[in-house]
């Protein structure tokens, strides 16, 4: 089977509109839609063609899919959910505005945006976000689920634990490594939002 390069895109709030520009801008799928339970276009008012249990019936026109939802509980349940379910392929989009090393490892479902760096020997789990402008430096591993905002820098030799938001302009380095670090938390991911929201 020849697989098409239509992408489907899940969630259409500003996410959405950021994931079709880096998709749109590698000049690779031949058509790019969304699809959302709330919303019916997209912020800069592109349709929602269905809702996301309409995934498995219209996935027979998409080859390919990526996951445009902030919260990563729910990112990383919905890819999975397409890859159990669906024939789709869940793609990571990386901007040809960012800097990649050769022997950096970009996995599944994952985004670099515009201007951001993952350095030398560097590791991007499933579903992260890297931001614009930010930078993982050199031989440090994001693990699933987590996202690194606008012109946040991950120091060198740095485990980011499953599920963390690093805010914007926050420099992030730790030594210890846990190995619950590993698998994504809901409950330390709420946490760490309280925590943003009291430091700003």
């Amino acid at each position: 089977m020849v697989m098409n390069k239509n992408l489907l895109i899940i969630g259409a709030g500003i996410y959405s509109v950021v994931a079709r520009e880096v998709a749109e801008s590698m000049n690779f799928f031949d058509k790019i839609d969304f699809i959302d339970d709330e919303a019916m276009s997209t912020p800069d008012g592109k349709a929602v063609i269905g809702k996301i249990s309409d995934i498995e019936a219209l996935s027979v026109d998409y080859g390919y899919a990526f996951v445009a939802i902030g919260n990563p509980e729910t990112r990383l349940e919905l890819l999975n959910k397409i890859e159990e379910e669906t024939h789709l392929k869940v793609w990571s989009l990386v901007s040809p505005r960012a800097y990649v090393s050769s022997s950096a490892q970009i996995y599944k479902g994952s985004i670099i945006e515009p201007i951001a760096v993952i350095n030398s020997g560097c590791i991007v789990s499933t579903g992260c976000i890297v931001s614009a402008g930010a930078v993982v430096n050199h031989a440090s591993m994001l693990c699933d689920g987590v996202h690194v905002d606008c012109n946040a820098t991950v120091g060198g030799h740095t485990l980011v634990p499953a599920g963390t938001k690093i805010r914007i302009g926050e420099y992030y380095s730790r030594e210890k490594v846990e190995t619950n670090d590993l698998f994504f938390d809901p409950k330390r991911w709420q946490e760490s939002l309280a925590k943003n929201k009291e430091t700003n």
